[in-house]
């Protein structure tokens, strides 16, 4: 798995402060300053997800984004399963970087708060490739509030549904089309090991993404079937959703030894080696990527 040369990482990438800029969440690509990196121009793969059939939540942008580049280039094909309207120029990019890499990829629009549209995302996979070899549970919705007054029960709801139940609803109908071997990775946060306060809601989910992880890791080697299940925590990566969701974006990542935020480019690679075969005794982990920020 190559990416860019070696280099001091602390200046590898853009580092705050950074421009001041308003977006509406989720947020878009086109409208991000800096450019985030997802690998266009750096990923190199080497065949570890030879004909793998992957669903990628999240897929249009950031994190989501980079993996589907690097999976694609690993040889995968991916379902990108994203929300809304507003995000389809994003979803097509990276479709596009999909089938530059000779891998099939179709999009699925929808809210995966709905069992549904996650059965849906599902059964779209199993139609058109046949299985579900790996799952990246990794959409995500956080909002800042200052007081704990201020977030309401819809606020609380939507994203524990969007961040937690999506997750469940996504493995629960997709454990009988994962063969022995198949891989699922959840996206939670250096925010389960160091909470922001402003981040309520999001944090909690994430701490619940940590445990989710643990306990169904254990069940499905457990009954046999061999299904690995495991999680990253990245730290602040730059995406879209940072200067839509976080108001002092300007200052987004100056809080890790490292310096500044990173890139999805940086994240992409860890998810390959947990779906790949290096990865075969690895099961109930988190790997943290948290530019230096603790969590022990």
């Amino acid at each position: 798995m190559k990416t860019k040369n070696q280099a001091n990482p602390i200046k590898k990438y853009p580092s705050p402060p950074f421009k001041k800029q308003t977006q509406k969440p989720p947020g878009v690509e086109k409208d991000l300053k800096p450019k985030a990196d997802h690998g266009e121009k750096s990923y190199q793969g080497n065949g570890l997800l030879k004909d793998k059939a992957v669903i990628i939540t999240g897929g249009d942008s950031g994190i989501g984004k980079a993996v589907a580049i690097a999976m694609a280039r690993e040889g995968a094909d991916i379902v990108i399963s994203y929300l809304d309207k507003v995000e389809d120029e994003d979803a097509k990019d990276t479709l596009k970087w999909v089938k530059k890499a000779g891998r099939k990829a179709i999009l699925v629009r929808g809210d995966i708060r709905s069992e549904a549209q996650c059965k849906k995302i599902v059964n779209k996979c199993v139609k058109e490739f046949g299985k579900v070899d790996i799952i990246i549970n990794n959409a995500a919705y956080q909002m800042t509030y200052q007081t704990v007054e201020e977030i309401t029960a819809e606020e609380w709801n939507k994203t524990f549904e969007t961040n937690m139940s999506a997750m469940f609803y996504l493995v629960k109908h997709a454990k009988s089309h994962i063969p022995a071997g198949g891989s699922i990775i959840n996206t939670t946060s250096v925010n389960a090991y160091d909470p922001n306060p402003t981040l309520l809601p999001y944090a909690a989910t994430k701490g619940a993404i940590q445990n989710f992880t643990a306990s169904l890791a254990q069940l499905f080697l457990e009954d046999g079937s061999g299904i690995r299940v495991n999680a990253v925590a990245p730290g602040p990566i730059w995406t879209p959703l940072i200067p839509s969701t976080i108001p002092k974006h300007d200052k987004f990542g100056d809080n890790t030894p490292i310096g500044r935020p990173g890139q999805p480019i940086e994240i992409a690679p860890i998810y390959v080696f947990l779906a790949s075969e290096a990865a075969s005794y690895i099961s109930g982990a988190t790997i943290p990527a948290t530019g230096g920020r603790v969590t022990i």
